[in-house]
């Protein structure tokens, strides 16, 4: 399993492989350390019943960077190429529709989504992190689709921490 996180000291992207088998988790910039709980990954058979430490396949319960228990699942794309393919795309037909050629105008958008599906087709799926935007993959493990509800709870939550932190600590009142 490969993950990709964002380093809780200086703010850097670290890419691991094989996390599974690593104790804990070190900054190659900053050389911070953090420490991976024993329960975030579980062993599983070819049935998905539990298997003995060290055999089967891993299976993430819970992200390794932060307590979180809450992941979906995505397909692993950059979505800023994505978007730029459906850009593209647009551009393209509205300057063939501005000559007033239907046919490429219409064989462009087609062109176009036909591209989008065999990506999506094609794409392997990561897990991600709600909370901290951990990104895993190759590692499998119960979790469902993107789930709108539960990703505002969590940007709710990062927005009021940040708003404390800004505002400072409440100050103590003196005798």
């Amino acid at each position: 399993m490969r993950i990709t996180y964002a380093c809780t000291a200086c703010g850097s992207t670290v890419t691991v492989n094989d996390a599974e088998t690593k104790p804990s988790l070190v900054c190659s910039r900053c050389g911070a350390v953090t420490e991976m709980a024993t329960d975030a990954i579980a062993r599983s058979g070819p049935g998905g019943e539990p298997a003995e430490v060290g055999v089967g396949e891993p299976r993430l319960r819970r992200c390794l960077v932060c307590p979180c228990t809450e992941l979906f699942a995505r397909k692993d794309f950059p979505q800023r190429l994505g978007v730029g393919i459906v850009v593209a795309g647009l551009a393209a037909s509205c300057v063939t529709w501005a000559q007033r050629l239907l046919v490429p105008t219409f064989a462009i958008l087609f062109g176009t989504a036909l591209v989008d599906v065999i990506l999506y087709l094609f794409m392997p799926e990561c897990l991600t992190c709600y909370r901290c935007g951990t990104r895993y993959r190759g590692a499998a493990g119960p979790f469902e689709g993107f789930d709108l509800e539960t990703h505002e709870k969590h940007r709710q939550q990062r927005a009021r921490l940040a708003g404390q932190a800004s505002v400072g600590p409440p100050a103590s009142p003196t005798p």
